[in-house]
């Protein structure tokens, strides 16, 4: 497989992938842990306002036409409050932070090298916009949860070997419907942090 890894630059192409986008978020946060039960309509306007965002990195992985992963970053003074309270409670400035948003690859792209690929995209947006740190967050599932896998993937000792760490006490909360439920419900999540 020849995958080609590239930060999307012009407008018109980054709005042209939206779709395909949307349709990777779904099926990816769909699995373990996020369960994350999401809309084709919400994704597109998620990802519309993401990347209109001043500084915003949009990186795709393609193979061929297609695009088989995604991740992306922007300015954490440009994120919704959800994201920038719980760092300004911890005492940290918001316009020194890049967030990473999501990171999404199909799993037959998954051991190639491709989310190193992804961080240093983002780590390089992230500098040469002034940002001194860069952080995302993680939804923290119980162990007993009734859908959790026999042997889930644990993406912790790769975010640790990129040089992240959860920041002990730093979590915030976002709502989104679970897979099975009808209703959206509270998810805490825990932010990951580096310097850089």
């Amino acid at each position: 497989m020849t995958v080609v890894v590239r930060t999307l630059t012009d407008a018109e192409e980054r709005h042209a992938a939206i779709p395909a986008l949307s349709d990777l978020r779904i099926r990816i946060f769909r699995g373990w842990p996020y369960l994350y039960d999401g809309t084709a309509d919400y994704e597109a306007e998620y990802l519309a306002e993401f990347i209109r965002e001043p500084g915003s990195a949009l990186v795709v992985a393609q193979d061929g036409d297609a695009i088989v992963g995604a991740a992306t970053a922007s300015p954490m003074a440009g994120q919704k409050p959800e994201f920038q309270e719980p760092l300004r409670r911890q005492g940290l400035d918001i316009a020194r932070i890049f967030y990473f948003g999501e990171s999404v690859l199909l799993p037959a792209y998954q051991g190639q090298g491709i989310g190193h690929r992804f961080f240093d995209a983002r780590e390089a947006a992230a500098r040469a916009a002034g940002a001194v740190q860069t952080a995302f967050c993680a939804v923290i599932r119980p162990d007993d949860h009734p859908m959790r896998p026999a042997s889930p993937r644990d993406l912790h000792p790769f975010w640790r070997a990129r040089g992240y760490a959860p920041v002990p006490g730093l979590t915030g909360t976002l709502e989104w419907q679970d897979v099975g439920d009808t209703s959206e419900s509270a998810h805490q999540m825990q932010f990951w942090m580096r310097n850089l």
